[in-house]
């Protein structure tokens, strides 16, 4: 965000501040009492522990609780709004001449803070906290609601029980361009930022808050605070408001960790999130005992108004409170102890028997409770420790016996199993070599994997992506890389040193618009290649199929130049030229941010020997040069007229067909001088768009041509794409 000038400042800060999370663990075994005899336990779903409590007599000071009957169910609120509360105040602004962001008006209102569930053994209560909006209702005008939540006692100088818990609640941003800073501090640090330059919303990701759309800091602890935060606020700062026709608002919040899932519709509408949350997000507090007292040293008679009052349980020392300085402590119940350490007898023992998933026992043991623990002791019969797992039986003689048979027939299985494996790693290597393995290895420009890295992938029927002509192809992990995984047809490859040298080739190809050959794998029947993986797969799939989705002239211009690019460069600029035969759609990929990429220029192992003619036709017959299919004479010219026929399906979203039909339409257009305008795509054929939309089809018309000789090089047309593509972003 840029610092305003003195006559010009971004939105007034919204300021937010919230509290934290804890869910109630339910106890173990029987119903045990939560509070003191004749106090009620329960506002609506909620358990209130002592502590807390609702009526006078059932709680600590600072922890009463409100129930609030006219809802249904009840609900239950921290009491004294003057103590604990939730500010609301709405500004309205809009833009003058010398004053851009000028305020002028504002309305403030006040709500109790409203409570989710309360965890005595964690010291945490979990609360609703409030979302700060800042929202434009038009192009000058806008309307900010301002929340902020405040924690302990504001008439005295005596903290009060409740702190924003650092460790489990975040600060969340969410909008179409926001900065968010976390309110812990009184500089205007940003804690983190949203962005969507261009409103493009494809960069936003569900479930992601890596600042697209969403972003997410961690709460701090400034210097000046000596204590837990007990009051945050997290402020919201538009950085313009030009997308205020499509995204309204944008919000900050502080929210209970890993709780909010963000999902692109939260960018859209008035007021999206508050509609979705309106009673408020999860935030933890913790929680202490603040009366100025510590817990008392070992032999020192506690205070008459000790909390920790059952048996089984002890004093642990706390820090609570805005100053940092108030002595405070909570309760816990002793090891193998559970319950309300705050009441008398409220820790109780915890049969462990009951619970042999917590608590182990061997199968062969005998649990045996006792308080403050249990027992397990071997079975008659067995000896050892039945808590470590070491109830062993008594070994007899004739068990000796039994164990040298089963030794010798271990040692028989032993063997077979190395005449195996030696029988399998001499078939491995025959298969290695067989593939030219040796000549990769003296290469030294490719990685070989071993097949034991490559099985897992190819055998897992889940990682299956697709299916061509040369083979399967599969989506696995490398370490920390997405490889795709090329399974080859069985005898489709090339033997030996001609696979050997179409490896070597396709590794030196090293180009961003180029898929990349990381490696293969050469001890298996038929050799496994291994590619970088592009996560929104091919460009036929995103044009055709049945999810198709959304694609603006940009991103389509886009992939059009890269494509060419990627193309051009095996034609003209790699040292040895590389034809590739089977240009078409599903052989140009998209990685995630939709950059294109060439892949499979396999029939480039029929160049290295400097053979051009070939004996059968390889490519699909709705892209293949006419030229090419006389004569058996494969050119780079022959790829420039499958290109063509991507160009055409790129701006028409047509498939190419065997009888030729998308290219016939668009040549005989061009032949009576006519716009091809209702073969274009709808999605793209706006009035606009019409001159940029007629220079792509006169240039997969140039590609087209019958003259072999009349078509322009790839270089030309990437060129050509390339000046397009820039005229558009710039």
């Amino acid at each position: 965000m840029v610092s305003p000038s003195p006559r010009s400042r971004p939105l007034p800060i919204l300021l937010l501040i919230l509290a934290g999370a804890a869910v109630i663990v339910a106890g173990q075994g029987e119903q045990q009492p939560i509070t003191h005899p004749g106090c009620p336990d329960k506002c609506g779903d909620i358990s209130i522990p002592f502590p807390f409590g609702l009526m006078p007599g059932c709680f600590r000071d600072g922890f009463e609780v409100t129930c609030d009957h006219s809802f249904d169910p009840p609900r239950a609120f921290l009491a004294d709004p003057d103590t604990n509360r939730i500010t609301v105040t709405e500004h309205v602004a809009s833009a003058v001449p010398d004053d851009p962001y000028l305020a002028f008006d504002s309305n403030t209102s006040y709500l109790p803070i409203e409570l989710m569930d309360v965890s005595v053994d964690r010291s945490e209560a979990r609360v609703y906290g409030p979302i700060t909006s800042g929202c434009s209702t038009n192009s000058t005008h806008y309307m900010m609601e301002d929340q902020a939540m405040s924690l302990g006692r504001i008439s005295t100088e005596t903290d009060g029980p409740f702190a924003v818990s650092e460790a489990l609640n975040v600060v969340i941003g969410v909008g179409w361009q926001a900065g968010v800073s976390d309110g812990s501090s009184y500089s205007s640090t940003v804690a983190c930022r949203s962005e969507l330059p261009g409103g493009h919303l494809e960069n936003a990701r569900n479930g992601s808050c890596a600042g697209r759309g969403c972003c997410e800091a961690a709460l701090r602890q400034e210097e000046y605070q000596y204590g837990p935060i007990t009051e945050v606020a997290p402020g919201l700062m538009l950085d313009d408001n030009t997308l205020w026709r499509t995204s309204p608002c944008s919000y900050a919040m502080v929210v209970e960790k890993s709780w909010y899932n963000f999902s692109t519709p939260d960018l859209y509408g008035d007021r999206t999130l508050p509609g979705r949350f309106p009673r408020g997000v999860p935030v933890v507090l913790d929680f202490a005992i603040v009366e100025g007292a510590a817990c008392p040293a070992k032999g020192q008679r506690p205070p008459p108004d000790y909390a920790c009052v059952s048996n089984n349980s002890y004093c642990v020392n706390a820090t609570v409170g805005q100053s940092g300085y108030a002595l405070s402590y909570v309760c816990n119940c002793s090891e193998h102890y559970q319950g309300n350490p705050y009441i008398v007898n409220g820790c109780q023992d915890i049969d462990e028997c009951k619970f042999p998933d917590l608590y182990y026992c061997a199968s062969n043991g005998i649990c045996k409770n006792r308080l403050g623990g249990y027992d397990c002791p071997c079975k008659p019969g067995t000896k050892g420790d039945g808590k470590l797992g070491h109830c062993a039986e008594k070994f007899p003689l004739v068990a000796k016996a039994i164990v040298g048979t089963t030794g010798c027939i271990f040692v028989i299985v032993v063997l077979s199993f190395i005449f195996l494996l030696r029988k399998e790693k001499k078939k491995t290597r025959k298969f290695y070599e067989r593939n030219g393995g040796p000549t990769l290895e003296k290469a030294k420009l490719i990685k070989l994997f071993k097949k034991e890295e490559l099985m897992p992938i190819i055998t897992k029927k889940s990682n299956f992506i697709g299916k061509g002509g040369f083979g399967e192809v599969y989506k696995g992990n490398l370490g920390n890389e997405i490889v795709a995984v090329k399974k080859t047809n069985s005898g489709s490859l090339l033997e030996n040193e001609q696979f050997a040298n179409e490896v070597i080739i396709q590794s030196q190809v090293i180009h961003r618009n180029i898929v990349r050959l990381i490696g293969c794998c050469l001890e298996v029947d038929s050799p496994l290649l291994v590619y970088e993986f592009l996560s929104n797969g091919s460009l036929h799939d995103i044009l055709h199929s049945n999810g198709k989705k959304p694609l603006n002239l940009d991103i389509r211009l886009s992939i059009a130049a890269e494509s060419a690019e990627g193309l051009a460069y095996m034609h003209s600029k790699t040292n040895t030229k590389i034809l590739h035969g089977d240009v078409k759609p599903a052989n140009i990929l998209l990685d995630d941010k939709f950059v294109a990429k060439i892949s499979d220029f396999g029939i480039s192992r029929l160049i290295v020997r400097d053979k051009q003619h070939t004996r059968k036709v390889i490519g699909d017959m709705s892209y293949v040069d006419p030229v090419y299919l006389q004569t058996g004479l494969l050119t780079e010219k022959s790829d420039v007229y499958s290109f063509g026929v991507v160009l055409l399906e790129l701006i028409s979203r047509k498939k190419a067909s065997d009888d030729n039909s998308l290219v016939t339409a668009f040549l005989e257009a061009h032949r009576r001088g006519e716009r091809a305008t209702e073969l274009f795509d709808d999605e793209i054929a706006v009035a606009e768009e019409l001159e940029i939309l007629q220079n792509l089809a006169r240039i997969a018309v140039e590609c087209l041509n019958l003259d072999v000789d009349q078509r322009p090089a790839m270089t030309d047309i990437a060129h050509r794409l390339l000046i397009m593509n820039k005229s558009r972003n710039s």
